[in-house]
């Protein structure tokens, strides 16, 4: 195994995210060698999930000042994040020393809203992907989108070619090609209903009718969020 430099991952946690958005690139980032990963809360107390399971913080805030990289997965527990101060101010302090500032999912509007994405390209789930441009970022309907150092993911299961994309940039495409292998990553889903382009319409239908249900009046929020930033950079 060749040596590498030690390297620090912080995953924000918090209630309501998507767990596949978090623990798929940790899965990845995870191996790529001398790492440590950090799932970051408020408190060390137990995080739940949308998958009716918690997630265990192994640091708070006030534990973890810097990382290498940090990364905010999404979910439907992101527009109170993008409310909460104490969280945006985290985000801003450990993105200033971090080399990478990276996303899955919606975790790009939490980017977004810390004021971390503006003028830059960024990735998102596609039913939330125009809503970057309400922050001033380039909303862009590929897996993953590299600009300078801010990396972002489409919606959940980009996560993990978003991870293997990562580690080729920082460890070498030799050593991702060995992590995939590691994890047997070899997609061949039993059908095609991955994108809004290729579902059937009912199927649509039936996804736009769960998130008017588990998070009512999501854009209005996101919007109206956008709004009080903008006045507050020009106020």
């Amino acid at each position: 195994m060749p040596e590498f430099a030690p390297i620090h991952i912080a995953f924000l946690l918090f209630p309501n995210v998507t767990q596949l958005d978090l623990t798929g690139p940790a899965q990845v980032l995870s191996r790529l060698g001398n790492a440590k990963v950090d799932l970051v809360a408020k408190t060390r107390d137990p995080v739940p999930t949308d998958a009716g399971f918690a997630l265990l913080p192994t640091a708070t805030f006030a534990e973890v000042h810097r990382a290498d990289i940090l990364c905010v997965p999404g979910g439907f527990g992101t527009v109170p994040v993008m409310e909460d101060e104490e969280t945006l101010d985290w985000l801003r302090q450990v993105a200033t020393g971090a080399e990478w500032v990276t996303s899955v999912c919606t975790g790009s509007l939490v980017l977004a809203a810390a004021g971390l994405l503006t003028d830059y390209r960024a990735a998102c789930h596609w039913a939330s992907r125009e809503q970057l441009a309400w922050f001033g970022v380039e909303p862009v309907a590929d897996r993953v989108v590299f600009d300078r150092n801010r990396v972002t993911g489409g919606g959940v299961t980009a996560g993990i070619d978003f991870g293997l994309a990562l580690t080729a940039a920082i460890r070498g495409e030799d050593h991702a090609k060995f992590v995939q292998l590691s994890l047997e990553y070899d997609p061949a889903p039993p059908f095609d209903s991955g994108s809004p382009d290729r579902a059937e319409p009912e199927v649509l239908a039936r996804y736009q009718a769960m998130v008017a249900r588990f998070a009512p009046g999501r854009a209005d929020k996101v919007r109206a969020i956008a709004d009080r930033l903008k006045e507050a950079m020009h106020g």
